[in-house]
């Protein structure tokens, strides 16, 4: 197998000339991500698309760095904030409804942990999914192999080492359950505090999964 073929196969590879050339391809993408007008917003959406393809609602605040964008997969609704490092080696599988917030960082790679092994230029990528309706909270480091269940809230500054469930918040380092969101949280806001009321009856209003 050629090093293209054992990287996707998240076999160890090496980043020879053919994975260079792929990386450059999206390099040339992301240097017109990240310099143009931030104000732009239909621009940046449009070259969001060309970076990860025909996607639904996505949208990135430019600083953002990948290694391809092909193996990133989106769902409906897709945000990420300032900073946003995803490390796509492998493939990343991102459901609908999914907000990152400044500085997240996903990585799917990974290296030898013996030094001259290491030092053979062999690494390779494990893939991340993650599911529907997830908030990763700022300076949040997720790391190769992970899966994050739907409905699920990081907190920020989180480090990702082991899979989350569905419907749970979870936080710290290492990244571990709090507790299990409820139908007591629909309305909460921040602590204690609750939506107030206009804003609720236009939530109810426009008939959103509450």
């Amino acid at each position: 197998m050629n090093n293209i073929e054992r990287r996707d196969k998240e076999l160890a590879y090496i980043s020879d000339e053919a994975v260079m050339a792929e990386q450059a391809q999206c390099r040339k993408i992301l240097q017109k991500l990240n310099f143009m007008d931030r104000s732009d917003f239909a621009g940046i959406v449009e070259v969001v698309k060309e970076l990860l393809g025909d996607v639904e609602g996505a949208f990135i605040n430019p600083p953002f760095y990948c290694d391809y964008g092909s193996h990133i997969e989106v769902g409906k609704n897709f945000f990420a904030n300032y900073n946003c490092t995803i490390i796509d080696v492998a493939k990343v599988k991102i459901g609908d409804n999914c907000q990152l917030a400044p500085n997240v960082s996903i990585y799917t790679a990974g290296h030898p942990v013996y030094p001259s092994t290491r030092n053979s230029a062999y690494e390779y990528g494990k893939a991340i999914t993650i599911g529907d309706n997830v908030w990763i909270g700022g300076n949040t480091v997720i790391c190769p192999g992970v899966h994050i269940g739907s409905n699920v809230v990081i907190g920020a500054g989180s480090v990702v080492t082991k899979d989350i469930p569905d419907w749970c918040i979870a936080v710290g380092n290492p990244c571990r359950v709090k507790r299990r969101i409820t139908e007591a949280d629909k309305r909460k806001l921040f602590k204690d505090e609750e939506i107030d009321e206009e804003a609720w009856e236009d939530i109810v209003g426009r008939s959103l999964r509450i």
